[in-house]
């Protein structure tokens, strides 16, 4: 019989790409939202998939609400990639991002003691929770030094699920995701922006992209292998947390070097800074170490930074 996946978070990113891959696996896939009677699933659309998924109204923070959806659906694997997503936006709503973020996922873990479900449960982390890292990459032992209300939510959801494998025997773990991007992010995304503005100011013959600071350093992935990683982690006969990262880390500035290059021009002719984008406190440098990933669940990313900046300029040129 086919396995069930709940996918909270399914509109989303990462949501849309597990999905296809659910399905492809020979999953039933649920996804949920707020009032899916109303929501667009647009990123299910683009990826050909919105006819093949079950959708259900949930509100996370509701701990009724969750109760009857998993009551309904009884799924043999939840997936929680819900809550607020954006580092940016959780400096002007930090009570927001905390709630939907550590309380949803205490509100999910509680619904699965409370019911009883013999259900694997995954939880989206967050690489923000390590702060600035060292050159050797942040791993699954290396502490938690959150410099955001974003980050501070994540670590609060990770320590949560921590206590809840540990306290009440729950089979779950965090994937603890470094910055992995594709076609389906959203414009308020810096990554997205610099590709939609590389290709718009490429297609219109000039023009100007203003962003913050340039010198901050990132690991970025490629969405489609991540979700793999998640899917993996509910595989292994004991759950743990992991790191999923490339094991690699480049500036800003050299992701808006890349996308410009792709379209034939030099971001230093088109790119300027200003202080308007810069965020309260920022991670100057962040890398992952993904050796435990390698090891215990064969999982090695293909792709880095260049090949994925390529992949998404490709697409959004197609698309304009």
């Amino acid at each position: 019989m086919s396995k069930t996946a709940l996918i909270l978070g399914i509109s989303g990113q990462d949501g849309a790409y597990l999905a296809q891959l659910l399905l492809e696996k020979g999953y039933i896939v649920v996804g949920t939202s707020r009032d899916a009677t109303i929501q667009r699933f647009g990123n299910l659309e683009r990826l050909g998939i919105a006819d093949r998924i079950v959708t259900h109204s949930m509100v996370l923070t509701d701990f009724r609400s969750v109760v009857q959806t998993l009551s309904a659906v009884n799924p043999d694997e939840i997936y929680n990639l819900s809550g607020q997503s954006s580092v940016g936006l959780s400096f002007q709503q930090p009570l927001e991002t905390l709630e939907s973020i550590a309380v949803g996922v205490i509100n999910l873990m509680e619904a699965i003691r409370f019911l009883q479900l013999p259900v694997r449960f995954y939880n989206a982390g967050s690489s923000e929770c390590f702060g600035e890292t060292s050159r050797d990459g942040a791993r699954e032992d290396t502490s938690f030094k959150p410099r955001s209300p974003y980050a501070t939510a994540k670590a609060t959801a990770f320590w949560g699920v921590a206590n809840y494998r540990e306290a009440y025997g729950l089979q779950a773990c965090t994937g603890i995701l470094f910055n992995h991007e594709s076609p389906l992010r959203p414009n308020r995304f810096v990554t997205q922006k610099i590709v939609a503005g590389a290709v718009a100011i490429a297609r219109a013959g000039g023009g100007e992209l203003h962003l913050g600071t340039l010198t901050v350093s990132r690991d970025w992935g490629w969405a489609p292998e991540y979700v793999d990683a998640m899917w993996r982690m509910l595989q292994q006969e004991t759950l743990q947390d992991y790191v999923i990262a490339t094991g690699e880390s480049y500036t800003l500035q050299a992701f808006c070097d890349a996308a410009f290059a792709a379209v034939g021009l030099r971001s230093e002719d088109h790119v300027r800074t200003s202080q308007k984008f810069e965020r309260p406190s920022d991670i100057a440098y962040s890398l992952g170490n993904p050796r435990l990933a390698a090891e215990r669940l064969d999982w090695r990313p293909s792709m880095r930074m260049p090949q994925v900046v390529e992949a998404m300029v490709r697409a959004e040129w197609d698309a304009t």
